[in-house]
């Protein structure tokens, strides 16, 4: 283990911490809402996993998971909802307004189920 180095800056020594590389990944819509939970609402958690390392892994697992939540669990809400083809070739409007309703939902969900563990 490296020994840990500070700068002084007036009266106080600041420990100069250096992050090793980090993929360039785009986290995704669920990632950073996850982001700003951990930020606003669980402040110690989201120091320890900058300081760790381990957000940005941990934003791209959480971002995936919900990805993979919202495919399973949309289609079913659709058969339940009776949202067909035939429904989307018959009245439009109707159509759009119950998949807009049906992915509130399921987002509302999965930011409970996914976003706030």
């Amino acid at each position: 283990m490296s020994e840990l180095t500070y700068t002084r800056c007036g009266d106080y020594y600041i420990p100069d911490l250096k992050l090793s590389e980090q993929p360039e990944a785009p986290i995704g819509k669920y990632g950073r809402m996850r982001q700003r939970y951990l930020k606003e609402y669980r402040p110690g958690l989201y120091s320890s996993l900058i300081l760790s390392e381990k957000l940005y892994p941990h934003l791209s697992e959480i971002d995936r998971a919900a990805r993979e939540r919202m495919d399973a669990m949309l289609p079913r809400m659709m058969e339940a909802a009776g949202v067909t083809e035939e429904l989307k070739s018959r009245d439009p409007m109707r159509w759009v307004g119950l998949m807009n309703t049906l992915k509130a939902q399921a987002e509302e969900v999965i930011f409970q189920e996914i976003t706030m563990i």
